[in-house]
């Protein structure tokens, strides 16, 4: 019994290595962003308003995701597809931080 038991979690052990590997794989869990549209240089800053306003869209804390959102778009000229999250499609937008070491991009 107990090694039958055993033998189970190896085995549920051993899919969930090989899950991890293949979503690791695919990058950003199977998720692909086409870099025409998204990425370093795709935003004009005159576009900064409404992507910011469609990725700040669905916070409780519009006024400061729209604040530090539009300012990221301006320096990075990117903004991330979605209302959070995704941050890897701009490496700036994702890399710039507070002086404490916190995300200042939303």
């Amino acid at each position: 019994m107990a090694k039958s038991f055993a033998i189970f979690i190896l085995a549920l052990f051993a899919i969930s290595m090989l899950q991890i590997m293949v979503v690791a794989a695919n990058g950003q869990g199977g998720r692909h962003y086409d870099s025409k549209h998204y990425g370093p240089g795709t935003v004009k800053s005159y576009q900064c308003p409404g992507k910011c306003d469609a990725r700040c869209s669905q916070t409780q804390y519009r006024k400061p995701c729209l604040f530090f959102c539009n300012k990221c778009c301006k320096k990075c000229l990117c903004v991330p597809p979605g209302y959070y999250g995704n941050k890897a499609v701009c490496p700036c937008y994702n890399n710039w931080k507070t002086k404490e070491g916190g995300p200042k991009c939303p």
